[in-house]
């Protein structure tokens, strides 16, 4: 593609480069991977709408993903599963004409409304909200989504722990998930298989066995096993969003973090409520699992952690960053 080049004062070829940029979020600095459009002859940074757009969205993702916000197409799935328009959601929870407009186009929710819509995503919490709130909707609108609340109630219209782990996880097959959309399924075979040949399991240790599962299936085979990007967080990489994911566990009773105390230490151990799966999983990808359970059978949640971070992929990356899987080629067991 060509483009006026201001620097050459000529149309010139076109390449994109991926450099990081800092973007200011609610007074927060929010550093990510920025396409950037660039003149081939003299590498002049030049304006592109449609890159820079999905920059800035990719900033303000990152901001979500910080402070567990929701995103707006996940916004967008609550709203849409109750039959309303955007204006009638807002008049539902009281809030301005406009908010949740704003908020399923991008504009960062404030985390009083997150908490309130990530309540409203049960049908029978909904039901508890309408009896005790007033709110502007009409009779007609209240008795269509009384209706409503009947057919989700009583059918699988819900939004089931599958569809929100597809919203949590919405990324393309690429080199940050192993270039495979995320298996819920899949991811947790994985958690199970651990858990239950662990009975002590910590969630720190449990992250680190999941992250090198994932990717030394990838060195081996060219895909991950579980679809799921891995962050760089000072206890070594850990799964994005890992802690909403395993609320969608705990609510499907597949597995829940527990809170015990050791010394007045406070441990979070990893509680499995079914057996592993057996048919889950492929051979290849159990095999794998075996040899990182064997690898670190007798290694601490402090000398898993600490042996991580002697991998390239997170000495190569920062706080918050995703660890790319082409990093898997670097790492051994």
């Amino acid at each position: 593609m060509k483009k006026y080049c201001d620097a050459c004062n000529r149309e010139r070829e076109t390449r994109i480069v991926t450099k990081k940029e800092t973007y200011e979020v609610l007074g927060e600095e929010v550093e990510v991977s920025a396409e950037v459009l660039t003149c081939a002859e003299c590498g002049e940074e030049l304006f592109c709408e449609e890159l820079d757009n999905a920059t800035l969205v990719k900033a303000y993702n990152e901001y979500r993903r910080r402070h567990k916000l929701l995103l707006p197409e996940e916004i967008k799935a609550i709203r849409e599963q109750y039959g309303l328009s955007q204006r009638s959601f807002s008049k539902l929870l009281n809030w301005g004409d406009k908010t949740i407009y704003r908020y399923e186009g991008g504009s960062v929710q404030d985390k009083a409304h997150n908490s309130l819509l990530l309540f409203l995503r049960k049908p029978e919490n909904m039901r508890t909200y309408l009896s005790a709130n007033e709110t502007k909707l009409d009779r007609r609108q209240l008795e269509k989504l009384m209706e409503r609340l009947d057919l989700l109630e009583h059918s699988d219209c819900a939004l089931d722990s599958g569809r929100i782990a597809d919203m949590l996880y919405p990324f393309p097959p690429s080199i940050e998930n192993g270039y495979r959309k995320f298996d819920y399924e899949k991811f947790s075979a994985m958690v199970l298989f651990f858990a239950n040949r662990n009975p002590r399991l910590q969630k720190v240790k449990l992250m680190k066995l999941l992250s090198y599962s994932d990717m030394i299936y990838f060195k081996e085979n060219g895909t991950s096993i579980s679809g799921i990007p891995y962050v760089h967080l000072p206890y070594g990489p850990v799964p994005m969003s890992y802690d909403m994911l395993f609320g969608l566990m705990a609510e499907d009773h597949i597995a829940y973090i527990g809170v015990e105390f050791d010394k007045g230490v406070e441990r979070h151990q990893v509680i499995p409520e079914r057996d592993f799966p057996e048919d889950v999983l492929s051979d290849a990808e159990k095999a794998v699992l075996e040899k990182v359970f064997r690898k670190f059978r007798d290694f601490g949640s402090v000398e898993i952690s600490e042996y991580s971070h002697n991998e390239k992929g997170y000495r190569s990356t920062k706080t918050g960053e995703v660890i790319p899987y082409s990093y898997a080629r670097e790492m051994e067991l």
